[in-house]
Parts: C-alpha cells; structure tokens; sequence
C-alpha cells in the first residue's frame, strides 16, 4: 500500500493549509490514518489521528486548530490547518495501517512534505 501525501507550502502566520493523504494500492480496510510532523534533529511526532469509525486524537498543540477528516471511499485523508503558527514548520507526513486485499496487514508512511509558516 502506497501513501502520497501532498499540500504542503509557503504561509503567512494566522494562514490556512490543507493537506491531503491518498492511499493506493491493494486495500482491504484503513484502521487508522494518522499526520506526523518532524523538524531537523527532532523525533517525528503524532499532530492527528483519525480511526475507520471516526474518532480522532489530536496533538495538544494544535487542538482547536487542526482538523483531520478522511474519506473512506477515496482512502484519502485530509489535514486542515488554520491558525498556522511559525513553530508548525515542519515537514509533515502521513501513515496509515489497514489490511490489504490479500489479507495481510500493512503500515504505510508517505512521504513528507514541506510546511512553512512565515513570521
């Protein structure tokens, strides 16, 4: 299963991204689909995690300002950003875990990308 995440871009601080995860392949079922960020010489950390019924689970430093939502049919799942703040630029990458069509499991990252936010 392949992740393609993409969105990512130069923004005046207090301005708005969204960023969009798409996952191809042979998919049975998407458990979860989750956005990390990570900074040079940081650890990759959680900023939001959506589940197949739902729920979600969001970073403390973006809640209130971050929206992740998911489209099952499309297996694309998507980051909204508002309030964006200097200390948000990171480069920003998706994962996803499931079942593929062959009944194995899979945990997939896509690759990064870029998330400025300008002072």
């Amino acid at each position: 299963v392949q992740l393609q995440a993409s969105g990512g871009g130069l923004v005046q601080t207090g301005g708005s991204l969204r960023l969009s995860c798409v996952a191809s392949g042979s998919i049975f079922s998407i458990d979860f689909m989750a956005w990390y960020r990570q900074a040079p010489g940081n650890p990759r950390d959680l900023v939001a995690k959506i589940f197949n019924n739902g729920s979600t689970n969001y970073a403390a430093s973006v809640k209130g300002r971050f929206t992740v939502s998911r489209d099952n049919a499309k297996n694309t799942a998507y980051l909204q950003m508002n309030s964006l703040k200097p200390e948000d630029t990171e480069v920003y990458s998706c994962n996803a875990a499931g079942i593929t069509g062959r009944g194995t499991l899979f945990d997939s990252w896509g690759q990064g990308t870029q998330v400025t936010v300008s002072s």
